[in-house]
């Protein structure tokens, strides 16, 4: 776990979340295989089938409109609903695609997909939060940060193959 559990540099996470309200969990998702589109469609199609909806954060329209592509081409059966926030009723929408962390389907699950962490996420039930290569000094801040903020579940999640494996 060495490449999400230590760093020389500290973040500083507070948690605004109303503890009454359950405990927030954030994963983290350190792509090593596949880009974070390929990763999306999954969670997005279990949280949909289960009633909730989504947030997919990213700074850069370009990555949004990669995730939105995957989620078209997941296939007729699983074709999962979304659109940017920026179009016509976006309230509607399991799926919202955004380069804000504002909610504004309901989502209570969110994920961020562009490495960089947004302690707004704590506003969430449950955070996703994919990082590769790229951005891993700021996951290993975030990681270390988020490990000393009670009331968090964190945990870590590596590609095996073509599967997900929880870390230490």
């Amino acid at each position: 776990m060495a490449c999400a559990c230590s760093t020389g540099s500290s973040a500083t996470i507070t948690s605004r979340r109303d503890p009454r309200l359950g405990m927030t969990q954030v994963d983290f998702y350190h792509l090593t295989r596949d880009p974070v589109e390929r990763a999306i469609p999954a969670i997005a199609a279990r949280i949909v089938k289960d009633g909730g909806r989504l947030l997919v954060v990213g700074a850069e329209r370009s990555r949004l409109q990669a995730v939105s592509n995957a989620l078209w081409d997941a296939g007729a059966e699983s074709y999962l609903a979304h659109d940017f926030d920026d179009q016509l009723l976006p309230e509607v929408q399991p799926i919202l695609l955004s380069e804000g962390i504002a909610a504004s389907n309901g989502a209570r699950f969110v994920a961020l997909a562009d490495g960089v962490w947004r302690e707004e996420a704590l506003g969430f039930d449950r955070a996703f939060y994919f990082f590769d290569e790229a951005t891993i000094e700021g996951a290993r801040a975030a990681w270390v940060a988020l490990n000393k903020t009670d009331g968090l579940t964190v945990r870590f999640w590596k590609q095996d193959g073509g599967r997900w494996r929880q870390g230490p």
